[in-house]
């Protein structure tokens, strides 16, 4: 199951829609347009000299692990502390979710303050999910098995959650992210978000 579809058969999107007042079809393209980032920020983490995948998922179990995508899929109110804490881990600053969500904002049309609101729930489901799914991505190499699975949906214009117009660009593995060393998570996210569009 690729993300697109996680987030339709989980009820991710249709909880994201209801709790921030939204139609289906702006939670979808809001979706669609903060998801490059977060995956791009889970790749980072899951580079080996962050810990790897397997470091990865250590932090997310830390985070709440699935119950982060059952707390967003839950009736009660979402949360939003432990998908900040998510964003924090894969950001590194509330300055970067604040850029991710205005960039969003503008290839996607929907208005800035329900993307960031929508980007700590949305980062809570692909935590939950990965986590719950861990087993696909062990022994796998840093961006390999799961993650490495997700990412490749998205550039391959896979995800159900994209757009009808456009998708979300196109393009290979290569070209996600330019880790470029610099200590500085900021270019290289914003940086990949730009070339998710065409």
């Amino acid at each position: 199951m690729d993300i697109g579809e996680m987030l339709k058969q989980t009820g991710a999107l249709d909880s994201m829609s209801r709790e921030l007042g939204i139609d289906a079809t702006s939670a979808q393209a809001g979706a669609a347009a903060l998801l490059p980032a977060i995956l791009g920020g889970f790749k980072k983490q899951a580079q080996p000299d962050t810990g790897g995948m397997g470091g990865l998922m250590d932090v997310l179990g830390q985070l709440g692990g699935g119950g982060l995508l059952e707390s967003l899929t839950s009736s009660n109110p979402t949360p939003t502390q432990p998908g900040n804490d998510v964003l924090g881990q894969i950001f590194g600053s509330k300055d970067v979710s604040r850029q991710v969500a205005d960039h969003a904002a503008q290839t996607s049309g929907v208005e800035p303050s329900i993307l960031r609101k929508m980007l700590p729930m949305l980062a809570m489901a692909v935590a939950g999910y990965m986590f719950s799914n861990r087993g696909a991505a062990a022994g796998e190499p840093a961006g390999g098995g799961l993650l490495g699975g997700l990412l490749g949906k998205i550039l391959g214009g896979g995800n159900a959650a994209a757009p009808a117009q456009g998708g979300l660009g196109q393009g290979g593995l290569g070209s996600l992210i330019d880790l470029n060393g610099n200590g500085n998570p900021l270019d290289d996210i914003l940086g990949m978000a730009t070339k998710f569009r065409n």
